[in-house]
């Protein structure tokens, strides 16, 4: 069975930086599978952030975040981790890390789609004032 656990989540101010982290037990690809970050704000549909490959080589980001935010594996490839920088109000939502079910997809457009994806986690929240 998979489980992913997020943390790293908290309250901080406009233009802080913060680091989520998301652990996954029980993925059996040998290098990992590809991994992502996704967000869902009360009352918004949940939005694509990031993704990586399982060899960790190839990222994505979403547009909004392109430029703030580097997602990225931890050496034991069972961790991944988003750093965000320049957070902003609209940044605040519910931050779930997600697992799929190969290393990598046959299209780039496949990595921010929640359907590639077969595990979640519970996330964590990011709340950005100013």
């Amino acid at each position: 069975q998979v489980q992913l656990v997020e943390s790293g989540g908290g309250l901080v101010q406009a233009g802080d930086s913060l680091r989520l982290s998301c652990e996954a037990s029980g993925i059996t690809i040998f290098g990992g599978v590809a991994m992502a970050w996704f967000r869902q704000a009360p009352g918004k549909e949940r939005d694509f952030v990031a993704a990586v490959t399982g060899s960790g080589r190839r990222t994505f980001y979403a547009d909004s975040v392109s430029g703030r935010i580097t997602i990225s594996r931890g050496v034991a490839k069972n961790m991944v981790h988003l750093e965000m920088t320049s957070l902003q109000p609209d940044d605040t939502a519910v931050y779930c890390c997600a697992a799929g079910r190969a290393a990598s997809f046959g299209d780039t457009n496949m990595y921010s789609a929640e359907k590639y994806y077969a595990y979640w986690g519970q996330g964590t929240q990011v709340t950005v004032s100013s």
